[in-house]
């Protein structure tokens, strides 16, 4: 499957809905404010909820994130790539618009081969929640997103292979807690 012309849409701030591991995301460049603002006005999300990145590598942690402590280095090598999202320190290049004003930024690396290689070939992390309008179910194929939506690229990866959106965690105080739990458990 050649990915170059979704990733190229995404880099140039279209919207593009494709496969992951957990549920299928709709995303755009997440350094592209007016994109964004597309992204919560297709899904209906309100913009006190912060968007997480998918990311294809540490560079690109290295990029959106600063002050990365131990713990969450730990929490990224065991966890990445998978169905975990973590929370951290965002570095001033993210959009405060993808963070709702929060200081913090969560990354999720998609172990889904399709969802890594868009990112890749897009360049960008691209801010990809869930391809749902706010408050229904979580997209699991795509014939219960596609009446939701109109995008500008559709990748179909068949169905979602667990159904169910990534774990949640944020190191508070040097102990990872659970803000979502999703099918994957955390132990350190």
């Amino acid at each position: 499957m050649d990915l170059n012309i979704p990733a190229n849409i995404i880099k140039n701030g279209g919207i593009v809905i494709f496969p992951t591991e957990t549920v299928y995301g709709i995303g755009t460049n997440a350094f592209n404010e007016a994109s964004i603002e597309k992204l919560y006005n297709l899904k209906k999300r309100p913009r006190e909820k912060p968007l997480s990145l998918l990311v294809s590598d540490m560079d690109m942690i290295n990029k959106i994130a600063k002050d990365i402590t131990d713990v969450e280095y730990k929490l990224i090598e065991t966890y990445f790539p998978g169905p975990v999202t973590i929370i951290l320190k965002k570095s001033d290049i993210v959009p405060d618009i993808v963070t709702a004003g929060q200081d913090t930024v969560g990354v999720r690396m998609s172990r889904n081969p399709i969802a890594q290689k868009l990112v890749e070939l897009s360049g960008v992390p691209i801010a990809a929640p869930s391809a749902n309008i706010s408050g229904k179910p979580s997209g699991t194929n795509l014939n219960t997103i596609l009446n939701d939506f109109k995008v500008d690229f559709v990748i179909d990866g068949g169905e979602s292979e667990l159904g169910i959106a990534s774990t949640i965690v944020k190191v508070v105080d040097g102990i990872p807690k659970i803000l979502r739990q999703g099918t994957q458990k955390i132990e350190l």
